[in-house]
């Protein structure tokens, strides 16, 4: 029997690792052996930046609250307090846009969180599609709301849907769709 040699598939891969790590410092990009260590330490490091990447932006938006905040008399913690408290769902990051975008509609959500501190008012908030009415004024914001609007609708457009909608209200319909794919989650959904 002839005997099998296995080059050209060592060369293949020896290839896609060494053109990986292209750009790499010394003997990193050069030579197989080190190169294919330097490719999983970077993947390891990728995989737990794209993590950190979250807890440093989350930061961020945090400290322009903050600074927005204290213009305005206010620490962030009676902030975020007051909002919760008033009844008003909006995530860090929309609010450090409105803080860098709209002060002044900052500064009206800074009255609503004294307001829901102070007990003064309990739901502050009225969801309208993609927009909050605060005390009469209207600010663009993601209304998780409108998901469970549509959902009550009888003629809803399901294809358009995210799966995560989807999976919301085939769970206000109590429809168990673990593990089914969207179109099936369709189908599930419109019996």
């Amino acid at each position: 029997m002839a005997r099998v040699k296995n080059g050209a598939v060592t060369k293949a891969r020896h290839k896609k690792v060494l053109k990986a790590a292209k750009g790499y410092f010394g003997s990193k990009h050069r030579l197989y052996k080190t190169a294919k260590e330097q490719l999983m330490h970077s993947g390891q490091y990728a995989f737990r930046d794209r993590k950190q990447k979250k807890r440093d932006f989350r930061k961020l938006w945090i400290t322009r609250i903050n600074a927005a905040c204290r213009q305005n008399e206010i620490s962030y913690s009676r902030f975020i307090e007051g909002l919760t408290k008033a009844g008003v769902e909006i995530n860090r990051k929309m609010l450090s846009e409105i803080a860098i975008n709209d002060p002044k509609m900052f500064s009206e959500l800074v009255k609503v969180a004294k307001d829901g501190k102070a007990g003064k008012i309990t739901k502050a908030t009225e969801v309208a599609g993609n927009e909050v009415t605060i005390g009469g004024k209207t600010t663009k914001a993601a209304a998780k709301k409108e998901v469970k609007a549509e959902a009550k609708e009888e003629n809803v457009d399901y294809s358009k849907m995210t799966v995560a909608e989807l999976k919301e209200v085939a769970a206000s319909k109590n429809i168990d769709v673990a593990g089914m794919k969207k179109a099936e989650i369709i189908e599930a959904l419109t019996k």
